[in-house]
């Protein structure tokens, strides 16, 4: 879903304005002004880099995607490793959910916000979810789960209860919680490998 596009000084620090803007305060309440106001750009501007909010919307979540990527890094193809790597990338998911300014999953709160689910938004949700949850099955199948995709999709459902839990109540135990219930995910992989 990632689109490429020439690197520019001004659309960079509108994508970063945006995006703060957005995790902040919610998509819907941002709206373009005041956007283009805190990045110190023209309305042009703008529009020569984004042909509408919408688009913005877009190259924000997959700007974050990209950073989730990058941060996963490769799943390792023996089960140990498999195994460790699922470990420290829950972690580092769960670590998110107690930082100051937590407001839950970026890709959650936009879904939310736009309920139409042939939207570029939503598909832009949807493309990372999808790679999310491939990318645990891998993991999940190289650390010798004998059901890498049902367990790959609990795993999902356990992160955003985590984030949804980790905003709305206690951080510290939604982060324990997503901990605990994946090494029994990952206990259940060592049983049958």
């Amino acid at each position: 879903m990632t689109t490429t596009v020439r690197p520019s000084p001004a659309r960079e620090r509108l994508l970063r304005t945006a995006s703060a803007l957005f995790y902040a305060e919610g998509v819907r309440a941002v709206g373009v002004d005041r956007v283009v106001a805190e990045a110190a750009v023209t309305r042009a501007t703008f529009y020569r880099h984004f042909p509408g909010k919408e688009a913005l919307v877009v190259a924000h979540l997959e700007a974050l995607d990209a950073a989730v990527r990058a941060e996963a890094g490769e799943v390792p193809r023996d089960p140990v490793g498999a195994r460790e790597w699922l470990a420290r990338f829950t972690a580092t998911v769960a670590d998110q959910v107690c930082h100051d300014g937590f407001r839950g999953c970026a890709f959650i709160n936009a879904a939310a916000e736009y309920p139409d689910a042939g939207s570029s938004v939503r598909g832009a949700v949807r493309a990372h979810r999808e790679w999310l949850t491939d990318l645990v099955a891998t993991a999940l199948g190289r650390a010798g789960h004998a059901d890498p995709a049902a367990a790959a999709r609990r795993w999902v459902v356990l992160r955003d209860g985590a984030m949804v839990a980790g905003y709305l109540d206690a951080p510290e135990r939604a982060r324990a919680a997503l901990v605990a219930d994946v090494d029994a995910l990952l206990a259940e992989a060592a049983a049958t490998s």
